[in-house]
């Protein structure tokens, strides 16, 4: 898929129809109104073969540590979306806040944790000189695009947390495991590509 195929996708109604707001199981009963918001950049780099650009968070992280997610936090106050999205990957992993391409939002994603989060979706031309910051990413990877327009890749799956059955999407990585927050936004981006 090219950068204009993608930008195209992103730019149509009909294509962004196709994505949903999500929400982790956990998160029912909590007021949007006391939501935080967040952002996270949905990183496309540009390579021959484009790949989506993900952390692996630090495993002494006070929340999430050791998962897999997208480059984000909290927005601060006066901050769009796209700010928030485009500092926080500067901040985390070192990306320069001038190479991406915003192509606009994905529909929101609201956490167990409380948080509502906004995911903006951008293009990076490679290469990348990324330098993680140790005390939030272990490690910057990126899953390939032809993955997440794989119709077979996501899995939804079931386990048992804080003692009920919950599902999420897993997507297929051969080092990680990618779920929660990150698959369901992931679920979405490929609605929108998919076509």
């Amino acid at each position: 898929m090219t950068a204009a195929e993608i930008a195209a996708r992103m730019a149509d109604p009909a294509a962004l129809a196709r994505a949903g707001a999500t929400a982790s199981d956990d998160s029912e009963g909590l007021s949007p109104a006391r939501m935080i918001g967040a952002a996270v950049l949905v990183p496309i780099v540009l390579h021959p073969r484009p790949g989506v650009l993900l952390t692996l968070r630090a495993a002494k992280m006070s929340s999430h540590a050791g998962q897999v997610s997208f480059p984000g936090g909290r927005i601060e106050a006066g901050e769009t979306p796209e700010a928030a999205a485009v500092r926080e990957a500067a901040e985390e992993v070192g990306l320069d806040p001038r190479l991406p391409e915003l192509l606009g939002r994905l529909p929101p994603h609201a956490t167990g944790t409380g948080f509502r989060i906004t995911p903006i979706v951008g293009l990076v031309p490679p290469p990348l000189n990324l330098t993680p910051e140790p005390g939030e990413v272990e490690e910057a990877f990126e899953l390939p695009l032809s993955v997440v327009l794989d119709p077979e890749a996501p899995e939804r799956r079931r386990a048992e947390f804080r003692g009920r059955m919950r599902e999420f999407w897993v997507w297929p990585h051969e080092r990680h495991y990618i779920w929660g927050a990150t698959a369901a936004i992931l679920v979405n981006l490929a609605r929108v590509l998919r076509g």
